[in-house]
């Protein structure tokens, strides 16, 4: 049964409000990876914190923070929501490696190497030249296996992700991404990086972003699950996830930032252009407070069993994050 599950959503971020908080608790999601940065620096993340501190002393009835897996199962047991914590890019740890452990202790569990762009660490999906992973960037991913937080290559080109997965001594993910069979945009990832995540123990996040997504804000439910399914076939079950990149109730102004932060002065689409700058119409079979539970009914429909969807839903998030989140300090 649905209700009985461990089902973590693997990247939000969500207008993140209590009616919002109510919609999530009503959806049966028992965790939820919260994006906190951008590109906010080491001084503006802890501003971040700030407020997220807050939002959990306002709902502490809905929602609670997730500093382990035993969090995830305390949230199970009293009927909340947990709220974890990663980034979307290196950026809060400027260029000061000892970063990486003071932010871990804060409660950044994950964080990307690359937004998209160049950055200190490694290239993004964006750039036309990838170098892959930097000097400083192979000594962040050890450092990060070194303190538990684990690495994310979302948002980053093919060779650097290669070579994370290959330097990396603990498993990674790519919490939010397709396979590029499905849909071939710069975001998605091809079989041979999924191929060498999976070998290596990782997890890949299905999004229901609609730029991610064969067909687009016209993807079915169908369409998602079938997706699901040949990627099964291929890579097996016990390494996929759900990672939405939903972004319910956001103004312009969030799209804008995440595009462009502070590093251009013109306009800068991503995967939408000037004739459709706006954000894409979400899934009506996903935005609601049914969407996940209709997946968990979607697979099934075509041919999972009920534990291999449960996996998807859940289970795999909560065993990778267990094992990934432990320091080796």
């Amino acid at each position: 049964m649905y209700q009985q599950r461990i089902v973590i959503d693997g990247l939000q971020y969500c207008n993140w409000d209590r009616e919002y908080f109510q919609t999530l608790k009503a959806s049966g999601i028992t965790a939820v990876h919260a994006t906190i940065v951008y590109h906010e620096n080491a001084r503006e993340t802890l501003t971040r914190f700030a407020e997220w501190n807050l939002r959990f002393e306002q709902n502490a009835d809905l929602i609670m923070p997730i500093y382990s897996m035993a969090d995830v199962e305390k949230a199970k047991a009293e009927g909340k929501v947990g709220v974890f914590f990663g980034a979307q890019n290196c950026s809060p740890i400027d260029d000061e490696i000892g970063l990486i452990e003071v932010m871990r202790r804060q409660g950044l569990l994950i964080m990307q190497l690359t937004y998209n762009n160049q950055s200190l660490l490694a290239t993004g999906c964006y750039e036309q030249n990838d170098s892959g992973v930097t000097r400083f960037g192979k000594q962040a991913i050890e450092e990060m296996n070194r303190v538990g937080m684990i690495i994310d290559m979302s948002h980053s080109a093919e060779r650097s992700t290669l070579e994370a997965i290959d330097l990396s001594s603990r498993p990674i993910c790519i919490s939010h991404a397709n396979p590029t069979f499905a849909h071939d945009a710069l975001r998605n990832k091809s079989n041979n990086v999924i191929k060498a995540l999976t070998e290596r123990g990782g997890l890949i996040g299905f999004s229901l972003y609609p730029f991610h997504l064969p067909n687009g804000s016209q993807c079915s439910l169908d369409d998602f699950c079938q997706m699901v399914a040949k990627t099964a076939d291929l890579f097996g079950v016990d390494h996929l996830g759900i990672g939405s990149d939903l972004c319910l109730n956001q103004p312009q102004q969030v799209l804008e930032w995440m595009r462009n932060g502070r590093w251009s002065k013109a306009m800068d689409y991503g995967e939408g252009s000037a004739s459709n700058s706006g954000w894409p119409d979400a899934l009506p079979w996903f935005s609601g407070s049914k969407g996940m539970e209709n997946i968990y009914n979607g697979l099934m429909r075509h041919g999972f069993s009920e534990s291999e969807a449960g996996k998807i839903l859940g289970e795999n998030w909560f065993n990778f994050l267990k094992e990934g989140l432990e320091a080796k300090l």
